[in-house]
């Protein structure tokens, strides 16, 4: 999936010289987050969020400081910081040249950007226009419609075997023959050695990932390389996998 598929279209904006008091009535009113800033002339600027309108000197919110610590930040500092607490104009506490994705962009690199930039959200451009905007929210969105899809075709008790088998053998750190699957309406049960603990659940995230898959049992073994003690499975059997709604 694409920027396309998920993006927001109808997009809530806030212009340059709009009050920090309306970008927060906007976010307010329709109960999002951040915003994009638009000079006069429709072009994307910046973005404003509510991180930008944490620290406001209305709210008595804004930071203080030692005198002495104020002294090795230095004035510039100091007087961006009085900018960005009491400016009344968007175009004062926004973060400008905000990243952009383009219509293209696969899910997986927008969710790149996202984390490494550590931002909730990316405008979508054409060229040098904004066709829309994609959110945390708006990739959380896609996830439940791919879930609702994948329900409505189940593969048959062997087929679904085969799926898990293939997908634990794409696993760096796959058990490999150590480990065997058996389905039955289903319901898939794990059985086999291990010698990590920490792969039983990673197995049991493996086969509960593969669509089709109602119910996880573990019957996995876990022996300790060292000593060479053995550990059986867990005495519960893991709940039925949520159905998406």
């Amino acid at each position: 999936m694409k920027a396309v598929d998920v993006m927001t279209r109808n997009v809530v904006s806030v212009k340059l010289d709009s009050s920090v008091f309306e970008a927060a009535q906007r976010m307010i009113l329709n109960r999002i987050s951040g915003l994009p800033v638009l000079d006069a002339s429709g072009k994307l600027v910046g973005v404003v969020t509510e991180g930008d309108l944490l620290r406001r000197a209305e709210t008595a919110t804004e930071r203080h400081r030692p005198s002495w610590l104020e002294f090795f930040l230095g004035q510039g500092r100091l007087a961006t910081e009085y900018v960005r607490t009491h400016g009344r104009k968007v175009g004062d506490v926004m973060t400008p040249g905000p990243e952009t994705i383009v219509e293209e962009t696969p899910l997986d690199e927008i969710v790149t950007v996202m984390e490494q930039k550590r931002i909730k959200r990316l405008p979508v451009m054409r060229g040098d226009k904004m066709v829309g905007i994609v959110s945390r929210a708006n990739l959380v969105q896609a996830l439940a419609t791919l879930a609702r899809e994948t329900a409505d075709t189940l593969p048959s008790d062997a087929a679904l075997r085969e799926l898990v088998l293939a997908e634990i053998d794409k696993q760096s750190w796959s058990p490999g023959l150590l480990i065997n699957v058996i389905v039955r309406d289903g319901v898939v049960e794990l059985w086999g050695t291990i010698l990590d603990e920490r792969k039983r659940q990673a197995l049991r995230v493996v086969a509960e990932n593969v669509p089709g898959t109602k119910q996880v049992k573990d019957h996995l073994v876990s022996v300790e390389p060292m000593s060479g003690m053995v550990f059986e499975a867990p005495d519960q059997e893991r709940q039925p996998i949520a159905k998406p709604g």
